[in-house]
């Protein structure tokens, strides 16, 4: 028994210290030996919120890396190298028209055999073109690249071999029409899951997207073109890379606290810090010496497109971990309802 005297508790048993009066007002509960007002030392840590048993809410997907992070950075360099390839082009750089070309047939190239190599055989890939289904991102995606692929193709071969240079007008013409959607379209794709760290980034992953894709282009045309053509696409890779930094940043700000899986994710957390070093070490060589040397501009050019590649992994090892976390998938979900039918909705 315990017995309560003028010195205190006298013979208290395990089990006997906690107090019975625990605050529920939604703030931080007094840990042992902390005080509340009144003389209160409750013992019981405040609650975290957790799923039944712990089990995430919603499956974790089965993509995996390098497949399609690889796809969504290729994906965005061929998009984007085709408009670069149609404006040098048109502005009198053929060298530069010609390394962006041959980049936008390789790059998407490597982006098809990333996603069939997920996807397990051809014949999946093949299955997506059956139909044309404008409300599914994938659809619309499987459609632009089975499109654009032979636009790039048949402009790079009129470059690199001098022949048939109509067709190959009308398929740099082609390439770069539907280049930006090449480079975009991948950010609805993944915004359109029920991932949070995707689903919720949903008005600016496109941006992000579109920033990446064209510092990659112009970084590869800074890395493998002449220097004397290189002022256009150093300029436009600085600016790029600056929007793709401080939209990352913009992102993951708006997503509240499901922007912490950026930082929960070891391998997403070491993507984005490496993604922000390179990327800025190359604005900075790019700024500083990019016009003057022809090693600098191609160091420079590397290293921001080496940026964008970390920036679609971080993403996408971001999105993996928030989708373990039941956390990041119902608290959202609960302040969107909240918001939009009231704190009745809260006792559903």
């Amino acid at each position: 028994m315990t017995d309560a005297t003028r010195g205190g508790l006298q013979g208290v048993r395990p089990g006997r210290e906690a107090v019975s009066a625990v605050p529920t007002d939604g703030h931080r509960t007094a840990g042992p030996g902390e005080e509340r007002a009144g003389g209160e030392q409750p013992v019981v840590d405040r609650a975290q919120f957790r799923s039944y048993y712990g089990v995430p809410v919603i499956n974790k997907p089965v993509w995996k890396a390098p497949d399609i992070p690889g796809y969504l950075f290729l994906g965005g360099l061929a998009g984007a190298s085709s408009v670069v390839a149609a404006a040098a082009q048109l502005s009198g750089r053929p060298a530069l028209a010609r390394v962006s070309k041959v980049t936008s047939t390789v790059a998407v190239g490597l982006s098809g055999a990333a996603l069939v190599h997920d996807l397990g055989r051809p014949g999946r890939f093949l299955n997506m073109l059956r139909v044309l289904k404008p409300s599914s991102p994938m659809s619309v995606g499987s459609w632009l690249l089975a499109v654009y692929a032979p636009a790039s193709a048949t402009a790079s071969y009129s470059a690199v071999t001098g022949r048939f240079r109509f067709l190959g007008a009308v398929g740099t013409a082609g390439a770069a029409a539907l280049g930006p959607g090449v480079a975009t379209y991948t950010a609805a794709l993944i915004s359109n899951t029920a991932v949070p760290a995707w689903h919720e980034g949903y008005p600016q992953m496109p941006f992000l997207f579109a920033a990446s894709a064209t510092s990659s282009a112009a970084g590869l045309g800074m890395a493998l073109a002449p220097l004397r053509e290189t002022t256009p696409t150093r300029r436009l890779g600085m600016a790029a890379a600056l929007a793709e930094m401080g939209l990352m940043q913009i992102m993951k700000q708006s997503m509240g606290e499901v922007g912490e899986a950026f930082s929960e994710s070891e391998k997403g957390h070491r993507y984005e810090r490496t993604a922000t070093a390179v990327t800025a070490a190359g604005i900075a060589v790019a700024a500083l010496a990019g016009r003057r040397s022809r090693l600098a501009s191609a160091l420079a050019g590397v290293a921001i497109l080496a940026g964008s590649a970390f920036t679609r992994f971080a993403v996408f090892e971001a999105g993996l971990t928030s989708a373990e976390n039941p956390r990041y998938t119902i608290v959202p979900q609960r302040r969107r309802m909240l918001k939009r039918d009231g704190p009745s909705s809260s006792s559903c």
